[in-house]
């Protein structure tokens, strides 16, 4: 289990290339979070690099995302906080899965929608690169109900009950974080 190892089985399950930047978005923000709450940055890492692996098999039922990649990652020797963390950020989209309980759990749940949102605000841009994006400009179109509409505020929001994290700071360590990978998210 490590970070090759994860982008080796994401690249190996995962032909679209949008959906690899969106792992590599999630991946990157849990390192942050990770760093900030003093917890191991390789292995949240590892479980956002992983935790969508088997969204694109299930496009014609994607309620049956995620299953597959349980299977891979204990397979493959995966840390069973790993294995949680994956099955927990999809909490609420299957009644299945169990709600997220420690910090990576939440993080993960949290910062996943966070992320298209933040892309969404920067594609807004004229520049259309995420160095340009804001922490204002993120909360400016957060009040605007129609922008980014299948964004599920409500699940990043719980970044202040659950993990303690005020939304604007919230959202600032997660795009400082994509803003430190903006080649490999072409923004």
């Amino acid at each position: 289990m490590n970070k090759s190892n994860a982008l080796s089985l994401i690249k190996e399950k995962t032909q679209n290339p949008n959906l690899v930047k969106h792992m590599l978005a999630v991946a990157t923000c849990m390192k942050a979070l990770a760093k900030h709450f003093d917890a191991d940055e390789e292995k949240w890492e590892i479980a956002g690099l992983v935790h969508d692996a088997d969204y694109e098999m299930f496009k014609n039922d994607p309620k049956k995302h995620p299953s597959l990649v349980f299977e891979w990652l204990e397979k493959d020797g995966y840390d069973s906080d790993i294995i949680q963390a994956v099955k927990a950020h999809a909490w609420g989209w299957r009644e299945d899965l169990p709600k997220p309980e420690t910090k990576m759990d939440w993080s993960i749940f949290c910062c996943d929608e966070l992320t298209g949102f933040i892309i969404a605000v920067t594609l807004m841009r004229p520049t259309k690169k995420i160095a340009d994006t804001t922490v204002e400009s993120v909360l400016k179109k957060w009040k605007k109900k129609e922008f980014a509409r299948g964004v599920i505020r409500e699940n990043i929001e719980m970044c202040e009950s659950e993990l303690g994290i005020k939304l604007p700071d919230f959202i600032g360590i997660c795009l400082t974080a994509m803003q430190g990978i903006s080649d490999k998210l072409g923004l």
